[in-house]
């Protein structure tokens, strides 16, 4: 599994990219999942946000990426922005392969919650009012 993409970047994401990872002539379906940065948050409008990450954030990804694939036996990848984001702009990009599409609907489900829960990464939200709160501390 040496070139499994699992990476966290301070760069825009690239979902061409993260999709040829797992793409292959034997895959029927492959499912995209784009976390993208939404304009609110328990019913205040947000303007930003800032994604900080523990050092070794790349390596918790890229074990939540080798688990996924062997429990589910199947190609996937995922990149984690960090650094100051504006609305509409790409936070997470996952993807999985599969030969047929629920296989890969289900591993993808389960790639992004794992990220969620396991991968250090906190995120800082910028409301319009001028108020910020971290979330998931």
């Amino acid at each position: 599994m040496n070139d499994l993409l699992a990476s966290i970047s301070a760069e825009p994401l690239n979902v061409a990219a993260v999709e040829a990872a797992v793409a292959g002539p034997e895959c029927g379906a492959v499912v995209l999942f784009s976390g993208v940065v939404r304009n609110h948050d328990g019913g205040q409008p947000v303007s930003s946000l800032d994604y900080a990450a523990h050092p070794d954030a790349q390596i918790f990804l890229r074990r939540c990426c080798e688990r996924v694939s062997t429990e589910s036996k199947l190609s996937v990848a995922a990149v984690h922005r960090v650094g100051s984001l504006t609305i509409g702009e790409l936070a997470l990009v996952a993807a999985v392969a599969a030969p047929h599409r629920a296989d890969a609907f289900a591993a993808c489900s389960l790639l992004v919650e794992r990220i969620k829960s396991e991968v250090p990464i906190w995120k800082r939200q910028h409301f319009v009012d001028g108020a910020s709160g971290w979330v998931g501390l």
